[in-house]
Formats: C-alpha cells, structure tokens, sequence
C-alpha cells in the first residue's frame, strides 16, 4: 500500500507543531562532530514521523537523519529530515523545515517540506506538479548567470577534498548574489517557486535532497549531479538545480572545478 499526499502534508505539520513550540527557547545541544549538532527537538520530531508512518505501512523502509534506516521493503522507502537547518533553529534563526519524502521502487513520488514559522508547505507528487499552499508553483525563468541569486552550502567536513570552496569562488564572480541560507532543503523548495534561481551542493544526504528535488522537478526545473550525471540519488550525493537555461549555464562553470 502507498501513501497519498494528504497524508504526509499532513504529517509535516504535525512534525511542525513540535518546531513551532520549541522555537526560541533553550535546547539540549549535542555534538555529531566538531560542527554537525542536534537537539531534543530532531529526536522529538523524528519519533513522531516514523511512529506515524510504521504505524500506518509497517513494512516500508525508512531512512532518517539522526536514526538512519529503519528496516522494510525497498519499494517503499521515506525519507525525512525532522529539523533541516538545525544549526538555524537551535540559534532562533528562522530559516529551518520539516521534509518528507516517499519513493516507490526507486522514483521519487511524493513530496512535502514544511516551514511553520511561515505556515508554507510546499508539495508534489510525481507528475502532477508542485504547489504552495495549494498554489502551484514554478521555477523561475532567468536565463543570465548575472542575473541569478544562486544558492549553497558547505560541508561539515571543511578539510576534505571536494568542500565546495572553488566551486564558490567560481559562481561568486559570475551570478548576481550566491546565499547561503543553511537548510538545504528550503534552498530547494525555493528554487522550485522562483525565490531562488539555481542551487548546488556537495556533501549533502539522502534525505537533505529526497523531496526538494521532486519539488523543483516537478515545478519545470532540472535535477543532476554537479557533473550533469542523472542518477543524483546514490552516495556520494550532490546536486544541482535549476531551469533548464540556467542548469547548462552553472554546470558549464562548475564542471571540472573540485
């Protein structure tokens, strides 16, 4: 049995309601490396998704952040972030979301990101568009570098090989503006409704990229590895994002660049 997409939107604002009530108070901060942290309000989160999802498909496999994967079958896998943007959050900056994604069989079929300080969710299911609140939504039409606000991040791990540095460099001097938000996730979401023109990333997971890339798919955008490979979702994950225009202007920049 599949989901529909009432149920996980509804499930990401129920996760919501947890991060809306523990904004700006203190936190419990703990440390997964020297600059990877968690707090009370991911675990709070993730046990809610995946109780409520086990609870209704008890055999589908799950892959969270902080638990990792929870056995089941491999046609029906979720994936969720129950605090993307933590260090975001866990600082009252209010740039953070709750992302749920389903794939069946591999493909990626259903979608939901939820930011409830703003009460947007943004959604999809696979051939049928993307929306926003019950609006749809689509990428944005800029063709020029230099009139793009791009987006990025940067690894956890600053000292290996490919942490995105030259790439920045690279893009700096060619688009208009490059931001840098901290929720992988809402910079995808924002490339799928025009916020934002294009994105990329290197050392990102599974689940950082599971339902934005459905969301700027579905929304008229273009999804590829950093290298223009079209199988973004196998490790060692990264992405790119854009219009169609826009996604051959940045990956003709980017390719090459470590």
């Amino acid at each position: 049995m599949q989901p529909n997409l009432e149920f996980i939107i509804d499930l990401s604002k129920q996760a919501g309601v947890i991060l809306k009530e523990g904004y700006g108070k203190e936190h419990q901060v703990q440390y997964k490396g020297p600059i990877d942290l968690v707090t009370e309000i991911d675990h709070k989160s993730e046990e809610l998704l995946i109780s409520r999802i086990l609870s209704a498909f008890p055999d589908h496999s799950v892959v969270a952040e902080e638990s990792g994967l929870t056995q089941g079958s491999l046609e029906h896998r979720w994936y969720i972030d129950p605090v993307d943007g933590t260090s975001n959050y866990s600082r009252g900056l209010p740039l953070f979301c709750v992302s749920i994604a389903y794939a069946y069989q591999g493909k990626m079929k259903l979608a939901a990101v939820y930011d409830p300080l703003r009460d947007e969710c943004f959604y999809a299911e696979k051939g049928k568009g993307a929306f926003l609140n019950g609006n749809p939504i689509h990428v944005a039409d800029t063709s020029e570098l230099m009139a793009s606000m791009l987006v990025t991040g940067f690894p956890y791990d600053m000292d290996q090989e490919n942490n995105n540095v030259d790439n920045f460099i690279a893009m700096v001097r060619k688009a208009h503006t490059v931001r840098r938000l901290g929720s992988a996730v809402l910079d995808q979401a924002y490339v799928a409704m025009g916020r934002l023109d294009g994105y990329w990333e290197a050392g990102v997971s599974s689940w950082d990229i599971a339902a934005g890339t459905l969301l700027t798919e579905e929304a008229g955008g273009l999804v590829t590895r950093i290298n223009g490979e079209p199988d973004y979702m196998k490790p060692p994950y990264d992405i790119l994002a854009a219009n169609p225009v826009l996604h051959r202007k940045m990956l003709a920049e980017l390719k090459g660049v470590p």
